[in-house]
């Protein structure tokens, strides 16, 4: 196995993971900064108030897109396990 072999497995696994990833996290981020500036115009601050609907929106998000998610993580584990001949030469 060439090292740019070595490097383009480690560039996909890096872009799968952000592509797993980034819709859960922005809309983490989202959902924090809408009750954030909640919490600022309404000066409550409860810490609990951050957490449950955090919660609620990832898992619908992860919920809506486990379909697309699930068909890049088998379509790269798929093409990885397919090359492995090309890889051991």
């Amino acid at each position: 196995m060439s090292q740019d072999m070595v490097i383009q497995i480690f560039r996909d696994v890096i872009k799968i993971t952000l592509l797993l990833m980034g819709p859960a996290l922005l809309v983490s981020i989202v959902v924090g900064l809408v009750i954030s500036i909640f919490q600022a115009a309404t000066q409550i601050h409860e810490m609990t108030l951050v957490f449950v609907p955090k919660i609620l929106a990832i898992a619908l998000s992860l919920m809506i897109l486990f379909p697309w998610m699930l068909n890049l993580t088998v379509t790269y584990t798929t093409n990885l396990l397919a090359n492995i001949p090309n890889y051991v030469r």
